[in-house]
């Protein structure tokens, strides 16, 4: 398969306990952490991408620049769109949203990188 624009994918979640701003420290509500929301934003872009690499090729996320607009409590189902709109070589740019049963709750875009595993392992190796 091929990597191209207009590729889309959906995840959806049920807000946990774990998934909390004061579980994870960025808040003490019991509600939807804004972290939380990033991580759903990149599982689901790595998803979209995820059936077309090939083998022994991956993607690296290097930028993300998103709005938490709205509150979700623990228990409610949180949507996640992605979709790939721009593509430079090996960077791939997607917009992000996030929605829950009352409408948008955060959206913006992330950046990644198609990357060989080997050669970025290799290298991040001789780093260290």
């Amino acid at each position: 398969m091929e990597i191209k624009i207009g590729l889309k994918a959906e995840f959806e979640i049920i807000v946990s306990p774990k998934d909390t701003a004061a579980q994870y420290g960025s808040g003490s509500l019991n509600v939807f952490a804004t972290p939380a929301m990033i991580t759903l934003m990149e599982k689901t872009v790595m998803m979209c991408i995820a059936e077309q690499l090939e083998i022994g090729r991956n993607s690296v996320g290097t930028e993300i620049n998103v709005k938490h607009i709205k509150a979700t409590k623990v228990g409610e189902a949180v949507l996640c769109v992605a979709e790939l709109i721009e593509i430079d070589r090996s960077k791939l740019i997607f917009t992000v949203e996030a929605f829950d049963n009352e409408g948008l709750i955060g959206h913006g875009t992330h950046k990644r990188f198609l990357i060989d595993e080997k050669q970025f392992m290799a290298k991040l190796n001789r780093e260290n």
